[in-house]
């Protein structure tokens, strides 16, 4: 495959994997905890790799998962502990972001991962970190996402039915003896395993972009979830591809481009849906 192919195919898994599971959370109006997954898995990283000595991205999955957990449970903690929800994302994300950022200033400059490498991610780079699997040399990152990708596939699948319940109407999935915690945590590993995935090659904005502007777009476009996941993405790949060629014409970040491309299509879904869309409503007013 081609050096821009390499890029498109993980762009475009990161796409799918997060547009998916960015629809649940899109649905439980918790959009804000996928920024908070996202930024908070850097100490994850850092910490990992002051621990292990290495960037292995298996050993990164782990730390970076296991931090997710936590931001999840101590959002959780102070939410229940009486402070706003809004405000327990606020306090838990800048905190764990900021001592990542300071850890990462501290023990580990010497490393590619630069606060600005995190932020924005260098997808560039990606096809040049190469390893064999099954007879075929391919991006250490893109055989990460597509095993990421798979996984979260199959897990929505089997647990569609109990995801679906738990996020539309949780004291109806009580009634019925759904584990609707266990089930709330299960969204919250995908969410961060995910997120972690992405983090290294796409950079925190892409990943928090992919999570929320594909599904939210989708939203606008149908009522039925399981057509939301399919139309979710749909954005997430025209994100990657329009955003790619993008930034090649104009030579710019491919992570930013890609962003732009996916606020572009959201805000043309927005006018021109034909269920929510800006000129149905105005068209709907005009003929009352």
């Amino acid at each position: 495959m081609t050096y821009e192919g390499w890029i498109l195919l993980t762009a475009c898994l990161v796409g799918i994997s997060c547009g998916t599971v960015g629809c649940f959370l899109i649905i439980r109006r918790m959009t804000m905890l996928a920024d908070a997954i996202s930024h908070s898995v850097l100490l994850g990283i850092v910490l990992t790799f002051l621990i292990a000595n290495s960037l292995d991205g298996m050993y990164m999955l782990i730390g970076a998962a296991v931090i997710g957990f936590v931001t999840t449970f101590a959002i959780q903690s102070l939410h229940q502990a009486g402070v706003q929800e809004d405000a327990s994302i606020g306090i838990v994300f800048t905190t764990f972001f900021a001592i990542g950022v300071i850890l990462l200033s501290l023990f580990a400059k010497d490393v590619h991962l630069d606060v600005e490498h995190a932020l924005m991610g260098e997808i560039a780079f990606l096809p040049f970190n190469t390893h064999m699997l099954l007879g075929f040399e391919i991006p250490k990152a893109t055989s990460m996402l597509l095993a990421i990708t798979v996984f979260t596939l199959v897990v929505i699948t089997l647990f569609y039915k109990e995801l679906k319940i738990t996020s539309f109407d949780a004291a109806l999935a009580l009634t019925l003896g759904l584990p609707v915690t266990l089930i709330h945590y299960l969204l919250m590993g995908l969410v961060s395993i995910t997120a972690v995935g992405s983090f290294d090659a796409v950079g925190a904005i892409l990943v928090v972009s992919m999570l929320v502007v594909p599904g939210v777009s989708a939203y606008l476009l149908t009522d039925r979830l399981s057509f939301m996941l399919l139309y979710s993405c749909v954005f997430g790949i025209a994100s990657a591809v329009f955003g790619y060629y993008g930034a090649v014409w104009l030579d710019v970040s491919i992570s930013g481009a890609m962003s732009t491309a996916g606020g572009i299509l959201f805000l043309l879904t927005w006018i021109f849906s034909p269920r929510y869309g800006l000129l149905r409503r105005f068209t709907a007013l005009a003929s009352s």
